[in-house]
């Protein structure tokens, strides 16, 4: 492991996953998720700074017969990073650690935040290939519940990741690349916490790249009859329909060339007006209405959907992709088969009709290629990911729970950090190499020290 490091974290997980008290080494602690779903309050809490620190810890675990737990910035939706007895802080080790610009590989601390990896590879010159539209996450968070971005010739994090170390549930310290244990590198890349504690991760990088963002207002059966041409003619396309109306958002990113000199950003005084007074802090306000009072919900949708009039920008690729997410709300997203996707959503939206619900939140769609990490929601077929929200104060249930019928029945697999209804029994029917990553966690975390109860419930005992 080397001895130093470059540091691009901040030190502190702000407001995506809290913990009270000072924060210090074995202080008590209230842990939470970002949309306040999960809490969790561990007997110790460590903020190791090198691999052998948490070596340390999982081995004191595994001797105690305990539990412990690397914590993100808690943006699951699901219990997946609940902490364990144990709660491992990602905050001093963070920052990337080493490039390699022959292999176009770049090496990070796996408590480094995707946004500080962002910018240190802005610094560099170099990029991600795709991501998604948020950036809090810590790369191991991020990595092990299969975040993803759109189009591509990949979407997923986990698609782009060539190596990493991870602290095994047995305290044995593995390196997984192409020629060392590429059983685990194959099989781990969607680890879920549930093999070990990722110390390192190696990513394939690409020379810095601009997208061309084409953002506009579009209408329901617009959608429906062009969506397969935007996504044939665009590199990334994310929509955003609204409930209640006949009104979405799209936008559509293309790749230029890779010289950032040509890049036409945004002017500063726009980002603040469309990012920050309307989609964050006007549609916060529009959604607390919505929340207190669910007869507006359906005008209110329609001014969201036409708040951000077409507009049309370049600039370097992640300042593209990632947008702020100030308004807190919680979220089921499925993967079904891509051909199947237009035709879910319009059952989907069937189901919205039938019912008196008053849905607050968009509908996202976006598309994948297949890809071949066993867990991944796009193993092996090209996929539409259909994503499903509510505002953090409003019970998701009904709605969440009528429109899973409707993905499960189309062979659907649900994002891994998202709220979902399925155990282990269903899970294993949706990923073909189920039992395989089942029978490497038998071998890499007997006695289950890295278990929490989500695990149990979507991986078995």
């Amino acid at each position: 492991m080397p001895a130093a490091r470059s540091d691009t974290g901040t030190g502190s997980t702000g407001s995506t996953g809290s913990t009270g008290g000072s924060g210090s080494d074995n202080a008590p602690a209230t842990w939470t998720s970002w949309s306040g779903l999960e809490a969790a309050r561990p007997d110790r809490v460590l903020a190791p700074e090198s691999t052998e620190d948490v070596v340390a810890a999982v081995l004191a675990a595994r001797e105690a017969g305990s539990t412990v737990k690397m914590v993100g910035t808690g943006h699951s939706f699901t219990g997946i990073g609940v902490p364990g007895r144990t709660m491992l802080r990602p905050d001093r080790l963070r920052g990337v650690l080493s490039v390699d610009r022959d292999a176009m590989t770049v090496t990070a601390y796996a408590g480094t935040r995707l946004a500080d990896l962002n910018l240190e590879l802005e610094r560099l010159g170099l990029s991600l290939h795709n991501m998604g539209d948020i950036a809090e996450q810590t790369l191991a968070g991020a990595v092990s519940t299969g975040t993803h971005g759109s189009g591509g010739l990949a979407a997923g994090l986990a698609a782009q990741l060539e190596g990493f170390e991870m602290v095994a549930g047995t305290g044995e310290v593995l390196v997984a690349d192409r020629t060392s244990h590429p059983d685990l590198l194959d099989l781990g890349r969607i680890g879920l916490g549930a093999l070990g504690v990722l110390t390192t991760v190696t990513f394939r990088v690409e020379p810095l790249f601009l997208l061309q963002a084409e953002e506009r207002p579009i209408g329901w059966d617009e959608l429906l009859a062009t969506h397969d041409e935007l996504v044939a003619t665009h590199h990334h396309v994310d929509v955003h329909w609204f409930p209640h109306t006949d009104g979405a958002l799209l936008k559509a990113n293309t790749r230029l060339a890779d010289d950032v000199a040509e890049r036409r950003p945004l002017a500063a005084w726009q980002r603040r007006l469309d990012d920050d007074l309307l989609s964050n802090r006007l549609f916060g306000v529009l959604t607390a209405l919505g929340s207190r009072v669910p007869a507006v919900v359906p005008t209110v949708n329609r001014v969201a959907s036409r708040a951000l009039s077409a507009r049309s920008y370049s600039d370097v690729a992640h300042r593209v992709f990632v947008s702020s997410r100030q308004v807190r709300f919680r979220e089921m997203e499925y993967a079904v088969p891509r051909e199947a996707g237009l035709a879910v959503l319009r059952e989907a939206r069937r189901v919205i009709d039938a019912h008196d619900w008053r849905i607050g939140f968009p509908v996202e769609v976006r598309t994948a290629p297949a890809d071949d990490v066993p867990l991944s929601t796009a193993y092996g077929r090209d996929v539409c990911y259909l994503a499903f929200h509510v505002p953090h104060t409003v019970d998701h249930r009904p709605y969440f729970d009528a429109v899973e019928r409707v993905l499960r029945a189309h062979d659907g697999r649900p994002h891994w950090g998202k709220l979902h209804g399925l155990g282990a029994p269903d899970l294993a029917r949706v990923h073909p190499r189920f039992e395989e990553f089942r029978a490497l966690r038998d071998r890499l975390d007997p006695d289950r020290v890295l278990v929490n109860a989500h695990l149990r419930h979507v991986l078995g005992p």
